[in-house]
């Protein structure tokens, strides 16, 4: 079976071929949730008035503070891709926002740890709490090998992504 990709009418490179007909419609699938959830967090941002890096960042803080964990500016630089001097003024615009603030380091008199406020993940919790019900909805409607199929899937496509650079 030829798996080189062609495109097709529907914008896929996969050929219109009856045996990949399902899988076409399952990556089809995809891109429309990928879509959806694209709009939605434009929708998020703009709710929040924030940009895409400034979420992220504040998402960072968010978990790592569920997980007990300090983040000083370095490592929030590293985990974004960005510069000191770009983490430096991201900051500075999250402490204008409300949305976290910069504390001395509780062992480490040298060093700052950065945090979420409590009222910046009130504010994400109130944009994303309905929409995560939803999600965990739609996943409670699954059987446990329908749960194993998708989770294969989205591990196999994750995979497939992650080599789209040739390199394995």
């Amino acid at each position: 079976m030829n798996s080189e990709p062609t495109r097709s009418s529907s914008g896929y490179w996969y050929g219109g071929a009856e045996e990949r007909r399902a899988a076409v419609r399952v990556l089809e699938a995809l891109r429309d949730y990928r879509s959806a959830e694209s709009a939605m967090r434009r929708r998020t941002r703009t709710s929040m008035g924030m940009g895409e890096t400034d979420l992220l960042a504040l998402r960072h803080l968010l978990e790592a503070q569920r997980a007990g964990r300090l983040v000083r500016p370095g490592e929030l630089a590293q985990r974004l891709g960005i510069s000191s001097a770009s983490v430096t003024t991201l900051l500075d615009r999250l402490t204008r926002s409300g949305h976290l603030r910069r504390e001395p380091h509780p062992t480490d008199r040298r060093a700052l740890v950065v945090r979420a406020t409590e009222g910046s993940d009130d504010e994400v919790r109130a944009s994303l709490d309905a929409m995560h019900a939803r999600l965990l909805d739609a996943a409670l409607g699954l059987d446990a090998q329908q749960a194993e199929t998708v989770i294969g899937f989205l591990h196999a496509a994750r995979d497939a992504v992650d080599t789209v650079d040739g390199q394995d």
